[in-house]
């Protein structure tokens, strides 16, 4: 479970990451930037809500063999 709190943070990390650079490319009109930053975010997304369902089920697994 250690390490899927991990990665949970790495994604939020990365997701932060690309907020930043996503405003920035869009300051400076970096549109390959900003184009990066949507597709890496939009991985980190639903890396992210897998993620959860799967930590969701392990959760209800074990609750229903208590």
């Amino acid at each position: 479970m250690g390490k899927k709190i991990l990665i949970n943070t790495l994604y939020t990390v990365g997701l932060f990451i690309c907020i930043i650079t996503l405003v920035w490319g869009v300051q400076h009109s970096r549109y390959e930037m900003v184009a990066g930053a949507v597709l890496i975010g939009a991985l980190f997304v639903y890396l992210k809500i897998k993620l959860l369902k799967e930590v969701r089920s392990t959760i209800n697994k074990n609750n229903a063999k208590s």
